[in-house]
C-alpha cells in the first residue's frame, strides 16, 4: 500500500546481539507499524552489525532512497556502541560532545549520587548539529539529525527506552512534516477457505482500490482445516473516507469467502 508516495522510511536496526540471535528484534516491528499509521512507507527494515563501515554503508543507501531513517541501538556507553559515530560519518559531520546532552545525562548519574565518566560522557558525543531526544525511560538520549531534507533520528535499542523516546520526541516532529493522512485497518477471521480459493479475490480488490493493502495470513492447515486472517489498510486524507474503502473492500472478500462456505468471525474495523 501506497499512504504516503512521497514519504519514504528505512529502519535500521544495530548490533551484533540481533545477528546471534540473542535478541528478538521486535523494535523494527514496532517502528514499521507506528509509522504506517503516521501515513509514512516502511521500505527497508535492515539489520546491521556493531561494525562502523558497515552501519555508515547503509545509512549513505538509506539517505538516498529514503527520507527518513530511524536507527535503533548503539547509544550506549559501552565500546561497540557506534552509532552516532557512524552518522556523523555518513553525514560527513564532526562528532562532538553535545552540551544538552552532556546535561540530560549527568542529571540522570548525579540523582543516582554517581560520577560523571569518560563512559557515561561518551553518551553525550552527537553529530554536529544534532538534537538530543530527552530518554525518559533511560540514560542514553536519542538523537536527530535533519540533513538535507532527509532525517536520521538514532533510538535506544532497549525497548522501553526506545518506545519511550519515540512516543514523546519523535511523532510529533513527524507529524509536522508530513501530510495530514489517516490510515485504517479493519479484518476479520474465515475458516474453511483454502487460501489459495481467496488468492485471486484479493488480487481483484488490490487492483480494484487505491491506498488500499490487503493481506492473508494463515492461522491454520490450507487443506484439512484452513483458518484465515484478512486484514486491510487503507488511507486517505478524511478518516471516513479511509474507513469506507477498507470497509468496501472486505465487503467484497466476506461475499466471496461466504460463497465458498467460509464461516466469518471476529470482525473489526
Amino acid at each position: 500500500m501506497s499512504v504516503n508516495s512521497n514519504m519514504k522510511a528505512w529502519i535500521l536496526s544495530i548490533g551484533n546481539e540481533l545477528l546471534i540471535g540473542r535478541i528478538v528484534n521486535t523494535n523494527a516491528s514496532w517502528i514499521a507499524k507506528q509509522l504506517t499509521f503516521l501515513g509514512i512507507n516502511v521500505t527497508r527494515i535492515i539489520t546491521v552489525p556493531d561494525i562502523i563501515d558497515e552501519i555508515v554503508e547503509e545509512l549513505e543507501r538509506g539517505l538516498k532512497y529514503a527520507n527518513i531513517i530511524i536507527t535503533t541501538g548503539g547509544l550506549g556507553p559501552t565500546y561497540d556502541d557506534k552509532t552516532l559515530e557512524a552518522v556523523a560519518k555518513a553525514t560527513k559531520r564532526n562528532l562532538v560532545l553535545n552540551s544538552e546532552a552532556l546535561n540530560m545525562i549527568s542529571m540522570k548519574f548525579s540523582k543516582g549520587n554517581l560520577p560523571m565518566t569518560k563512559e557515561r560522557e561518551k553518551m553525550a558525543y552527537m553529530p554536529e548539529g544534532a538534537i538530543p531526544l530527552k530518554n525518559s525511560a533511560g540514560t542514553a538520549p536519542g538523537s536527530y539529525l535533519e540533513i538535507n531534507g532527509k532525517i536520521i533520528i538514532s533510538l535506544p535499542g532497549v525497548p522501553k527506552e526506545m518506545e519511550a523516546i519515540f512516543e514523546e520526541e519523535v511523532i510529533d516532529r513527524i507529524k509536522k512534516i508530513i501530510p495530514p493522512i489517516s490510515v485504517i485497518e479493519c479484518g476479520f477471521k474465515v475458516e474453511g477457505v483454502p487460501e489459495s480459493s481467496l488468492a485471486p479475490i484479493l488480487e481483484q480488490v488490490d487492483k480494484k482500490f487505491s491506498n488500499l493493502y490487503i493481506k492473508s495470513h494463515p492461522k491454520g492447515i490450507e487443506v484439512g482445516g484452513p483458518i484465515l486472517e484478512i486484514k486491510v489498510l487503507a488511507s486517505d486524507k478524511d478518516k471516513n473516507k479511509a474507513k469506507e474503502i477498507a470497509e468496501s473492500a472486505l465487503k467484497i472478500v466476506k461475499e466471496q469467502a461466504e460463497k465458498l462456505k467460509g464461516k466469518i468471525s471476529e470482525e473489526y474495523c
